[in-house]
């Protein structure tokens, strides 16, 4: 056999337009196969641990959805700040009644901009600069996971908490912060577990300032 470049096939013109379309349309194709339950699933955004980020497990996530559309009522507004997994699981429409409250996602890491006008920017260092659009004690409650284990951390947040809520707060963290999260918040500690998707090394609880079912689960 020749190895003479005269052998080698080629393709006319034509044929490599037509080729070129397909190819693109294949693109478009999988560019729009993304569901919106997908663009939502928990995990969709892989966890960062150099931001402290640690998913929690899809049943934690929905318990928690269903607590905070239960408290927020028809129309009510969701904050979740540094839980984008509740957030998702909201948005994933699967939690009876999530179509009748509305909910945003405090986060420090912008690939949650994808998320469009939902997204609101977030460092706890800076716990109360926020958009003008941001209205005080406009969310009818505040769920709030801060990233970590540290009383100025959760001192700073919860600046951010009594800001952002009418009064309901739904607060997860470390269950060395139980004493700071009743000064700060007034909030007490649940019987339900919440659970990530890996195991962390500390004792991670849910703290409430309402009744709740979460408190005798």
């Amino acid at each position: 056999m020749s190895d003479s470049d005269d052998d080698v096939p080629t393709l006319s013109a034509h044929t490599l337009a037509a080729l070129q379309e397909f190819y693109n349309e294949a693109r478009t194709a999988e560019a729009h196969s993304t569901t919106p339950s997908d663009q939502f699933a928990v995990g969709a955004v892989e966890e960062d641990w150099r931001m402290s980020q640690f998913w929690y497990s899809d049943e934690t996530a929905t318990k928690l959805a269903e607590e905070v559309v239960r408290e927020a009522g028809e129309g009510g507004r969701i904050a979740c700040v540094s839980a984008p997994s509740v957030y998702q699981k909201l948005k994933q429409g699967v939690v009876d009644g999530s179509d009748r409250v509305s909910s945003v996602v405090l986060e420090y890491d912008r690939r949650f901009a994808a998320y469009g006008d939902d997204f609101l920017f977030y460092d706890y260092n800076e716990p109360l600069s926020f958009a003008a659009s941001v209205a005080p004690q406009s969310f009818d409650i505040v769920l709030a996971d801060p990233p970590y284990l540290s009383e100025e951390c959760l001192s700073k947040v919860a600046e951010t908490i009594k800001y952002l809520s009418k009064g309901k707060v739904l607060l997860c963290t470390g269950a060395i912060m139980e004493d700071l999260a009743k000064n700060l918040l007034d909030a007490k500690m649940c019987d339900f577990l919440p659970k990530h998707n890996k195991n962390l090394s500390n004792e991670f609880r849910c703290f409430v300032n309402y009744p709740s079912r979460l408190l005798s689960c």
